[in-house]
């Protein structure tokens, strides 16, 4: 069995095609960006990306996923070495504190201007609704979601 991860097919051997997505990023594919939160999908820290849907990857079987796009935080950045416009949006807003749960904000935050160029505040605020941030910094994530978006590049991988 193969799935695609940041456009890489990756073969997923049979003991772990009965795994989590988040266990099989992590554990055999050393993709460690989405981290392992509550392990129940009420906190978002595992979000990634399926289709173009921000998903919690500690709910998704590995073998449901055949045939399906996955894009986790590793895969954004451009390989020239540059960061997604959200990624650099979050570091000129000062965003991170602790980062634990960063990584799964992004990926909804680039899941959301994926499909709404210019988002409104309520409709920022829902996208990043599931995710839990115990720093309080939910303003700058607004602010850096905001100024993404005000980027020529803001709605594109």
């Amino acid at each position: 069995m193969q799935i695609s991860i940041n456009g890489q097919l990756r073969a997923v051997p049979p003991d772990w095609q009965q795994e989590t997505l988040l266990s099989t990023l992590r554990e055999l594919f050393g993709l460690v960006g989405s981290k392992f939160g509550c392990g129940a999908g009420l906190c978002g820290a595992c979000t990634v990306l399926v289709d173009g849907e921000a998903r919690r990857s500690c709910l998704l079987a590995v073998n449901s996923l055949v045939g399906r796009s996955i894009r986790t935080i590793e895969g954004l950045a451009p390989v020239d070495g540059s960061l997604h416009p959200v990624q650099q949006a979050w570091l000129d807003v000062a965003v991170p504190q602790c980062g634990y749960c960063q990584a799964g904000q992004i990926m909804s935050a680039v899941a959301l201007l994926e499909r709404q160029a210019k988002p409104t505040d309520s409709q920022i605020d829902e996208a990043l609704s599931g995710h839990l941030c115990r720093c309080g910094t939910q303003q700058r994530v607004r602010s850096a979601i905001r100024r993404a978006s005000a980027s020529a590049k803001g709605a594109t991988p």
